[in-house]
């Protein structure tokens, strides 16, 4: 077949050689262009798509390190029923409760008459390392810088 090929270009004039050979080197070189630039940008494409994921991965691996260390902050289970809990927890920050009204065997409601904004900001938030959690709040200023408080609690998980 190599042959026959060469002796078919041998047969053509000095002209058509020099044609033919010029329309192979830009068949050469569209396919190799065609070839080439398509893989360049693919090559590209490799890269940005492997950026974004590796940056994804880094996210949810942060997540997941947050996710371990939340679980392992979490608080201990209450000792007891919750409103004893709440009951013991407001008589040692000082707190006299007006009124402790359970809502289930989740929830309580308590009130409090008269307490200063910063010690009750600091309770609550004892309250929370302790395991319960402030589910509604609400103030009114006494006009004495105290406010009155109702708060409804309830137990972590729940």
């Amino acid at each position: 077949m190599t042959e026959r090929l060469l002796l078919w270009y041998r047969a053509r004039s000095r002209r058509e050689q020099y044609l033919l050979l010029a329309g192979a080197a830009m068949a050469v070189l569209a396919l190799c262009y065609f070839l080439v630039v398509p893989l360049g940008d693919a090559l590209e494409s490799a890269r940005t798509r492997h950026a974004d994921a590796v940056i994804r991965l880094g996210e949810t691996q942060a997540r997941v390190d947050a996710v371990k260390a939340a679980q392992a902050d979490r608080a201990a289970p209450l000792a007891g029923p919750l409103e004893a809990m709440v009951r013991t927890r407001a008589n040692d920050a000082g707190f006299a409760l007006a009124s402790v009204v359970p809502q289930g065997g989740d929830r309580v409601q308590i009130t409090i008459a008269s307490a200063r904004p910063g010690a009750l900001i600091g309770w609550i938030a004892d309250l929370e390392a302790s395991g319960m959690l402030v589910d509604r709040l609400g103030t009114t200023d006494n006009g004495d810088r105290t406010v009155a408080v109702q708060m409804t609690l309830k137990a972590q998980g729940q």
